[in-house]
C-alpha cells in the first residue's frame, strides 16, 4: 500500500519515513459472502465446511506474534458472516495485533455497530462507483445505499472508517464520483485498489493503457490537493506500485528541493512487499505471499506458520531487494522503488512469478 498523502506531507516537512516495522496479515476468515462481486479474487460462495475454527485461529495467532505480525486485515468473503468474528478480533488484539475489518458494509447496522467499534481499530467499506455501477459490479440491487448507510453509521459513532474502491475498466468512469463522495462524507481515508487478475477478477478488463496513466495522475493530483488544501482525507493506493514513480515525478516538478527526501522514503517503503512484509492466510489455512497468488506456500493444518513463513524457495526470491525481475523491469531505473510490482499479475500473464507486470503503465 502506498500512502500518497502521508508521503507528500512528510516530504514537505523534510521527514524521511522509515520502513514499516512488522508484517501485515490479510486473513480471509471465510469464503461465504452475501454479494457476488465481479472482481472477487477468492471465488466467494456459501460453503463454510473448511473454515478454520476459532480454536485453530487462536493456536495460529501465537505463531503470528513470534513472526512479527503487527496488523491483521480481517476479510472474506464477507467477514461479518462469521458469528465469532468479534471473538477472533479480540484474540488477536490481546496479543498486540491491530485488527482492521474489510467489509462490504451491508451487515453493519445499529444491532452490531457498538461491537464493531470495540472490536476493530479501523473499518474499510467498499464502494466501487455510482449507485448503478456499484450495484452491477457487486451483483445486488440496493447494495450501494446499504454500504453508504454503513459508512455514515460508522462516522456517526466515531469509528475510523475508510472508503475502498477498485479501479477497473467497468468502474473507471466513477472515479471522480468516488472522490466527491469521500469529500462529502469526510471519510478519513480513501483506498484505491488496482485490479489483480485472480478469482473472478480474471474475467475483468483493466483500464485501457492509453488512459491508465492519466487516471493515476488524477489520483496523485488529488493527493496533492488534499495535502495542500488540508482537506483531511488520506489517499492510499494498492496493487500497482508504479504509482510511486508517478508520485515522485510530480513531486519533483512541484517541490524539487524536497524530492530527495521523498525518494529516500520511497526506497524505505520498498514497493511490492508480497512475501516480505505482507502475508495472506485463506479460510482453509493456506498461506500465500499475498491474497492474489495462484499457489500456496503451505497449509496451517499441516505445518506451523513459522515453518512456512521461513521456508526457502519462492519466498527467498521475493525477499531479494531489489527483486530480480525479467522483461523490461530488468533495466528499469525505478525497480528499487516499485520492486517489480504485482507478481500475481505477472504469473497470470506469463506463467512466471518473476516476469514483468503487464499492468505497469510507465
Amino acid at each position: 500500500m502506498l500512502r500518497l498523502t502521508q508521503y507528500i506531507r512528510s516530504s514537505l516537512e523534510g521527514k524521511v519515513i522509515e520502513p514499516l516495522r512488522g508484517v501485515i496479515l490479510i486473513w480471509n476468515l471465510t469464503n461465504r459472502c452475501n454479494l457476488y462481486c465481479k472482481h472477487c479474487y477468492s471465488w466467494a460462495n456459501q460453503d463454510k465446511s473448511q473454515e478454520l475454527s476459532i480454536n485453530e485461529i487462536e493456536g495460529i495467532s501465537e505463531e503470528l506474534v513470534k513472526n512479527n505480525v503487527k496488523f491483521a486485515i480481517l476479510s472474506g468473503g464477507e467477514p461479518l458472516l462469521r458469528e465469532d468474528i468479534y471473538e477472533i478480533s479480540q484474540i488477536l488484539r490481546k496479543k498486540g495485533i491491530k485488527t482492521y475489518l474489510s467489509t462490504n458494509g451491508i451487515l453493519i447496522d445499529e444491532s452490531n455497530i457498538d461491537r464493531i467499534k470495540e472490536s476493530f481499530d479501523y473499518v474499510g467499506i467498499s464502494i466501487d462507483g455510482t449507485p448503478e455501477v456499484h450495484d452491477l459490479f457487486r451483483g445486488k440491487r440496493g447494495a450501494f445505499n446499504r454500504s453508504l448507510d454503513a459508512i455514515k453509521l460508522c462516522i456517526s459513532k466515531g469509528i475510523k472508517v475508510g472508503l475502498r474502491y477498485t479501479l477497473t475498466q467497468k468502474t473507471a468512469k466513477s472515479l471522480k464520483f468516488i472522490f466527491s463522495l469521500a469529500e462529502e462524507l469526510k471519510v478519513p481515508k480513501l483506498y484505491i485498489s488496482h485490479l489483480v487478475f485472480a478469482g473472478r477478477g480474471q474475467k475483468l478488463s483493466p483500464v485501457e493503457k492509453e488512459n491508465y496513466r492519466k487516471i493515476v495522475e488524477l489520483i496523485v493530483d488529488k493527493a496533492f490537493e488534499y495535502v495542500e488544501e488540508k482537506k483531511g482525507i488520506e489517499i492510499v493506493t494498492g496493487n500497482n506500485e508504479a504509482d510511486a514513480v508517478i508520485l515522485y515525478r510530480k513531486f519533483k516538478q512541484r517541490y524539487p528541493e524536497r524530492a530527495d527526501v521523498l525518494y529516500k522514503s520511497l526506497k524505505n517503503w520498498g514497493g511490492n512487499s508480497a512475501g516480505v512484509r505482507l502475508v495472506n492466510i485463506d479460510y482453509k489455512g493456506n498461506v500465500k505471499p499475498d491474497p492474489f497468488f495462484f499457489h500456496s506456500l503451505g497449509n496451517l493444518r499441516e505445518k506451523g506458520f513459522t515453518e512456512i513463513w521461513n521456508s526457502n524457495g519462492i519466498l527467498s526470491r521475493l525477499r531479494e531487494y531489489p527483486r530480480k525481475i525479467n522483461g523490461r523491469c530488468k533495466s528499469c531505473e525505478f525497480l528499487e522503488i516499485c520492486n517489480g510490482n504485482s507478481r500475481a499479475r505477472a504469473y497470470y500473464a506469463f506463467g512466471d512469478y518473476f516476469a514483468e507486470d503487464p499492468l505497469c503503465y510507465l
